[in-house]
């Protein structure tokens, strides 16, 4: 018997779940390869400009810390706006706000003007938030069983943009010098085109809006067996303390190695082509196994899956600390890890967070979660350069692989006993 629905008739619920949730997907993952472009190009030269700029590497990390910051209040008015109107509003709001950060920030590097920077790059941490927030998307219309998946897709395509950023650093610089812009800025005009790009295609294709379509299909793609999250429509508030708490640490680890890399490599006479290329392995680290973990997500559960992240970020610290100057593979190798630690532990939290969370509240509460997480990424960008200018880079490696173990280990415990008691509760019923 054929699956495909005759002409006149009546197009069941499922089908056309099915329907939306590929639509979604596919827009979402098409707008995401040209935000990762816009992300990734800055984050490239973000620390070097300010290094350039404030003529000291304990303030290097402001950078990170002031996009990050920027992030984390995007990320609340993200989440408002997007439960209020939809994920198609409040994405693309997110994205033009990100170019118009990227645009304050090369005027500041043509001005010279600091104060100009800062606001800036606060502005543009609004593209950096819509990036994660654009993961939530994925997963309004995805049945419980499949969100591993749905947010590993919409990471992925993120990759093909977020790879080839850094690598465009050099060309861009050179480009930029030819319009009397700093080289260190050039890559931001990458950022301000893409970032429009990519609130184009969800402006213009996003619909119907995956989180307000999702009500319709709620006793589909709302959490079972149990979820206080389910049919309550009550918040599982431990769920979502614990996927909270892993995006926490697996953030602040990632960002703190990450922004002082550059300048690492800087120190030791390496070119911006080299650190462009240990950034673009470390994205790619970020988003390529997406696939894979949202595939074992599914299969295996969260708990393993924050067991391997445990494991991950502490060797990528392990590599980061003791390769050697000279070295640009074994120190992209550091940092692939360590993208692939971070990695883990976002595909984790972030389906927690959705299975945690009912979706009458679920924007809001994301948006809020974010908001924490981006502060905490805010907080690790600055102490990362205080940490390297008063002890080294290798210390800042050893310490940042030290608190993924210690901090994500407890944090498994308590998830498995969640997971323990909600066997022994489904058991009983």
């Amino acid at each position: 018997m054929s699956s495909q629905t005759s002409p006149g008739a009546v197009e069941s619920p499922l089908h056309e779940l099915q329907r939306v949730y590929k639509r979604t997907l596919t827009v979402v993952s098409a707008s995401q390869i040209f935000a990762g472009l816009g992300l990734a190009a800055g984050v490239t030269v973000s620390a070097l400009l300010a290094e350039d700029m404030l003529g000291s590497t304990g303030l290097a990390g402001l950078p990170s810390a002031f996009f990050t910051l920027g992030a984390a209040i995007a990320s609340y008015g993200i989440g408002r706006l997007s439960q209020r109107s939809g994920r198609r509003i409040g994405l693309s709001a997110g994205y033009i706000a990100g170019a118009i950060g990227g645009l304050g920030i090369i005027l500041a590097a043509v001005s010279g003007s600091i104060l100009l920077l800062f606001l800036s790059l606060i502005v543009y941490g609004s593209g950096m938030s819509t990036n994660l927030q654009a993961r939530y998307a994925g997963t309004d219309l995805a049945r419980p069983e499949r969100r591993g998946q749905a947010v590993s897709t919409v990471l992925v395509a993120t990759t093909f943009g977020a790879v080839a950023g850094p690598n465009l650093s050099g060309p861009l610089g050179d480009l930029g010098a030819t319009m009397n812009i700093p080289e260190l800025a050039g890559p931001f005009l990458l950022s301000i085109v893409a970032y429009l790009v990519a609130a184009g295609i969800l402006m213009l294709f996003l619909r119907p809006d995956p989180l307000l379509t999702a009500h319709k299909f709620e006793s589909i793609v709302s959490p079972r067996g149990g979820s206080s999250a389910g049919s309550s429509g009550l918040l599982d508030r431990r769920g979502l303390t614990l996927g909270a708490s892993v995006m926490v640490v697996t953030q602040i680890v990632m960002v703190a190695i990450m922004t002082m890399t550059p300048i690492h490599m800087r120190d030791h006479h390496h070119g911006l082509s080299a650190t462009g290329l240990v950034i673009a392995v470390h994205i790619a680290g970020m988003y390529l196994p997406s696939p894979l973990s949202g595939f074992l997500l599914d299969r295996l559960g969260r708990t393993p899956i924050i067991i391997a992240a445990g494991v991950i970020l502490p060797l990528s610290g392990i590599i980061a600390a003791f390769a050697p100057t000279d070295s640009v593979a074994i120190l992209a190798l550091a940092l692939g890890l360590l993208g692939l630690g971070w990695n883990l532990g976002f595909v984790a939290g972030t389906a927690m967070i959705t299975d945690a969370t009912p979706l009458g509240q679920r924007a809001s509460t994301q948006g809020s979660i974010d908001v924490i997480v981006s502060l905490s990424g805010a907080g690790a960008g600055v102490m990362s350069g205080v940490m390297v200018a008063t002890t080294s880079y290798a210390t800042l490696s050893l310490f940042g692989g030290a608190l993924a173990a210690v901090a994500l280990l407890p944090i498994v415990v308590m998830t498995q006993g969640k997971v323990s008691r909600q066997a022994s509760i489904d058991a009983a019923t």
